[in-house]
This record gives C-alpha cells, structure tokens and sequence, in this order.
C-alpha cells in the first residue's frame, strides 16, 4: 500500500465511506472506484485498522449485480451489528435501465454477514421510493438501533415533491420490513442531503449529511430534532477536498471518516474529481456543543521521531530569536523562511501570530525563485484558509474557492498542526477546522518555507516530526 496515513486501493481510489468499530477494529467499507468505470461500478470494498496508520485491505466485500437487478452499480449505505448477532449491510441499488421498466433507478439493498467477510445479499429485502419521493435520488441508508425505541432507525437521502431534499426516516423491528415516519430533517436549503449520519454525543445529536462537495453538520438536543446548522458548520474544506464523511467511535474517540478527490492531471489548481484517498479526522466537542476537528491522536506514536528544523535560506524581511521567526511584508512584497526539503511524511507543529489582514501560512517549491512557490494560506483577510496553488505574488487577486472558513483575529495566537503524506497535506488549526489538500508542489524534493505576505507574522515553537526509521 502506497500510504500509510491515507489508504487507497492499489490502482483504484476510495469512494463513500461506510465506518463501523467491532472488537476494537475500525472496519472501513466504502465504494471502490476507478477511471475506468463501465455500466457496473463502485463495488463495496474495505480496509481495517487499530491505530488509523497500519491498514489492511481486505478487497471485495459486496459486488455489483446483473444487468437486469437493481444493484448494476453500488451506492452508499451502512455496517451494522443485528440484535440477531449476525451483520447487515444496508446500500444503494443504482440502475439507469430500471427506471425505463416502471421502477427508481435507485433503491435500498440488504446483505447479510456472519464474519463481515462473505455477505449474502436478500433481494427480497429490496425496497423503492415512495410515491412522493424522488424515484432517481433515494440513497446512502443509514441503520442504527436505537435504544430508546427498542427499534431500528433508517436514514434515507431522498427528494420530497413539496420539500426538496430530505432525510427520510424508516423503523423496523427486524430489519426486513420497514415502516415510513416523518422527515428527520427538511431544511429547504439543499437539492439532496448525501449520506446521512447521526449520532449522539453528552447532550447533544449530530446529524452530518454532504452535498454540492462539502460536508456540513447540525445539532439537536433530542434524537428526533429539530436540528440546527450552526453558522460556521463546515469542519474541512469545500470542492472535494472532504466528501461524503461519515462516522464512528473507536476507543471512546468520534472519528469522522470521509476521502479527498484527486486531479488526474496532477496540478495544484482543481477542482477534485470523486473519490481518492481515505482521510480521518478526530472529532472534539466543545461546551457549547460546536464541533472541532484534530488529528487523530494516534499519529503521535506514528510521528515519532524528531528532525532538526532550521532556516536554510531566506526571502525578504524576516528575523529569528530563539526558533521563532518573525516575518515583516507589506502588500508589495512578501517574506518567506526556507526550511529546506519537505520530508515525505511529516508532522509539523507551530503557533503562528498574524499582526493584521493579510496572508501567512506554509509555501512549497523547488529553487530559489520564491515567487514559483504556492501558498497553503492562513487567509486574515477573507478569514478562511485555503489552497489553490497560488503563488505569493497572487494572492492579493486570487479568490478563495477551495478552502474553509476561520475567522483571525490580529494579534492572537492559533496552534498549527501540518500532516502530511507524499502530495495529501492536511493543516489542523486550533483544534478547529481541518483543510486537506494534494499539493504536487510539496514533492519530489520540493522544500517547506514560511511566509508572509501583506502583514507581519511570527512561527513560534515549530516541531517536525517523521515516522521512526
């Protein structure tokens, strides 16, 4: 496997994530995809793991069916332990031709497992969309039991004729037969509300759903809602960068599970295609019952080695004292501090200090003309971060358009954490947000610099750790 923080199957890439913890085992379902898909594609595919940076890949879990049934192709669903013992895996069914015969192209699966290796899948189980619901957009099953009820819970991504998009919500008493409830959620605000997921932490639920290439979350006091988008309530970045991101707990931990697109052309500039590489993030609550996102703590036994960071060169005004740099630009120029070649898998760490509205962040690229270097931006100006592959000189005329939004204050410190993995770069700020990237120009010998630009900035306390030798 080509990574070992970021798993993707070999010559294929990681699609829709179905997450579900047994035995201590994150078991990691999720939609296998290539560049070469014919009219049967995404079969189910998975990988496990302990410590979220050894992965096995256990391959074909569920595969696609005939042309004349339901499940030509394989959309999202979910992994779940029965009351009965035995496993279920509750999915899509996609068929374009379907639809011409008087169904849905879509429908919901069920497959049955004793060891979460071999399924046997019960057509019988099969079901379509109600007549008020969209018959080409009903999807992603969620299924969990719910304690309460003493009943089993299904989330379904539809559309309704008055409502738009929707979270549908099914209950069953023995995962066969299934009965149809009010909405979950029916904001008005989404053409569909893509992979649904809900789970409960202290006092509070949480429902993530994905659409138009981002993840967005809301939160109730009661499993039944009403849920509310807090304002700011994207945790990673836009035009997919991290998509269809569900969860699980692991250890006591949430982990929110989702993948970043990838660029066949291999550039710095976007947008992603679907699917690509497996990222996980650690979800933290806060005592207002936001949500923040970190790195997943069990990277620090993975980053275990430290390697001696040091200035090896030097752009425009910058000073050090004591391992804090302290970088003076103005809009008409920028400042930067080369630290030489960009390990291949690194854990930076660093405070960084903006004095105003302006740019400062990590640049990337080979030489000494800076100004070839692209800009993984901490943006005071727009108060987003972000990554476009821009160069120092253009960020002033750049628009951000892949990024997460972060309000900056002058003055304040914020705590950086950068992991990286050959060309996937996630940057973690304060525990808060999370902006993952593939960034071409942080490889093949490319160096890691600091820079300022348009405000004074200083990097303090800065770490890089590597994975032992």
């Amino acid at each position: 496997m080509e990574y070992n923080l970021f798993p993707a199957p070999c010559g294929a890439f990681v699609g829709d994530v179905m997450p579900m913890v047994d035995n201590g085992t994150l078991e990691l379902f999720y939609l296998y995809d290539t560049d070469h898909n014919g009219q049967a594609y995404h079969p189910i595919h998975k990988f496990t793991t302990k410590n979220l940076f050894e992965y096995e890949d256990h391959g074909l879990m569920i595969g696609c069916g005939k042309p004349e049934e339901p499940d030509l192709a394989l959309g999202t669903g979910s992994v779940l332990k029965g009351q009965d013992g035995r496993y279920h895996c509750f999915y899509t069914g996609h068929n374009d031709v379907m639809s011409q015969k008087g169904f849905g192209k879509e429908c919901i699966m069920h497959a049955v497992s004793s060891d979460k290796e071999h399924w046997e899948k019960i057509p019988a189980d099969t079901f379509f969309p109600e007549k008020n619901f969209a018959v080409d957009d009903f999807r992603d099953p969620f299924v969990f039991w719910n304690e309460e009820t003493k009943c089993y819970w299904m989330l379904v991504a539809t559309r309704e004729t008055s409502l738009g998009g929707i979270i549908a919500r099914y209950t069953s008493e023995d995962l066969h037969k299934w009965r149809l409830c009010e909405p979950l959620y029916a904001p008005k605000s989404h053409h569909m509300l893509e992979c649904p997921d809900l789970f409960q932490l202290g006092n509070y639920y949480y429902l993530f759903y994905s659409w138009n290439c981002v993840t967005y979350y809301a939160i109730s006091e009661s499993i039944y809602g009403p849920f509310v988008e807090p304002e700011n309530n994207v945790l990673d970045g836009t035009g997919f960068v991290f998509y269809a991101a569900k969860t699980a707990q692991l250890n006591g931990k949430r982990y929110l599970c989702g993948w970043v697109g990838r660029t066949n052309q291999r550039n710095d500039h976007g947008p992603y295609d679907w699917a690509g590489n497996m990222v996980i993030h650690e979800l933290i609550q806060y005592d207002d019952g936001l949500l923040g996102i970190r790195e997943p703590q069990q990277l620090t036994n993975y980053f275990s080695q430290y390697l001696l960071c040091s200035a090896v060169r030097t752009c425009g005004d910058t000073g050090e004292f004591n391992g804090s740099y302290n970088l003076r630009s103005d809009n008409n120029s920028f400042a930067l501090v080369d630290f030489g070649v960009r390990p291949p898998a690194m854990l930076l760490e660093c405070d960084i200090i903006l004095d105003k509205d302006g740019y400062a962040g990590f640049a990337f690229g080979q030489g000494t003309d800076y100004n070839d270097f692209t800009c993984l931006t901490l943006d005071s100006k727009n108060h987003c971060i972000h990554y476009e592959g821009t160069k120092p000189s253009d960020l002033e005329d750049t628009l951000p358009f892949i990024k997460t939004n972060f309000h900056f204050d002058p003055n304040v410190r914020y705590h950086a954490k950068l992991v990286a993995e050959k060309e996937i770069v996630v940057l973690y700020l304060d525990n808060a947000k999370a902006l993952s990237s593939r960034i071409y120009h942080s490889i093949d010998g490319a160096h890691i610099a600091a820079f300022a630009k348009g405000t004074d900035a200083a990097f303090c306390n800065l770490t890089v750790r590597i994975p032992q030798k």
